[in-house]
């Protein structure tokens, strides 16, 4: 193995990690939102409303995906896919890269 492929499959390695944390971020800041909501959490308070605002963003085109009569799971199945897709997603391009 030469001293440059090590260092290509270094940086690939680097990637991967980035990607793969970027992906739990993403998941962690949606899933924090779901706990928040459903302990019913004072949505005036500046920290709250940035986990709502964010978590909206970054599952506005899963939320009406499938819809429910009780909003508690609306909310926990409509922000958990798009959790749960970018955790596979994320993770899945991670793997690839590693494996390349």
């Amino acid at each position: 193995m030469t001293a440059h492929h090590r260092v290509r499959s270094r940086g690939r390695g680097t990637a991967a990690r980035l990607i793969a944390l970027a992906a739990d971020v993403l998941a962690l800041v949606i899933v924090v939102w779901i706990v928040m909501y459903l302990l019913d959490a004072n949505r005036s308070n500046a920290v709250v409303e940035w986990f709502h605002d964010a978590a909206t963003w970054l599952s506005g085109w899963s939320y009406d995906l499938f819809t429910f009569s009780r909003e508690w799971l609306q909310v926990v199945v409509g922000y958990g896919v798009a959790a749960v897709v970018y955790l596979l997603i994320g993770h899945a391009l991670a793997r690839v890269l590693t494996r390349r």
